[in-house]
């Protein structure tokens, strides 16, 4: 079986780096992927899915280093849902990420980088071009 997730959105908060145990540094940050629609009746509908983000190693060195909340971001990667039950006695869910490339889209890295620069933990990148929309 294979996986393979795309998304383009805003980092919804600044990445936070920490270390394993043994050391391998791990960034995490939240994505919000937006679309927008016209209903039936011609009005404007938004939906807005979070992900919660997971970069390892180098990879989450240098997302630690240049994004920063409201960053347009592209990320690349496999998908694990997970859900559980909240101290309110309500049940929980979220979207996860595991992040092999991460493209910034805008910014700061644009500028210091180059344009579309791109970080990824494997070898397999995807080209702006190659992207559906």
């Amino acid at each position: 079986m294979y996986q393979h997730v795309v998304i383009v959105g805003n980092l919804g908060r600044d990445p936070e780096m920490r270390y394993t145990p043994s050391g391998v540094p791990v960034t995490s940050f939240s994505v919000a992927v937006s679309r927008k629609w016209k209903n039936q009746n011609g009005e404007l509908q938004e939906k807005t899915t979070w992900f919660r983000v997971t970069a390892w190693n180098k990879l989450a060195e240098l997302c630690n280093e240049y994004l920063s909340k409201g960053r347009l971001v592209l990320v690349e990667g496999e998908i694990d849902a997970s859900a559980w039950i909240g101290q309110d006695g309500e049940p929980k869910a979220t979207l996860e990420l595991r992040a092999q490339n991460v493209r910034f889209l805008g910014g700061r890295s644009v500028n210091e980088l180059g344009q579309g620069a791109a970080l990824k933990e494997s070898s397999a990148v995807v080209d702006e071009e190659d992207l559906p929309f």
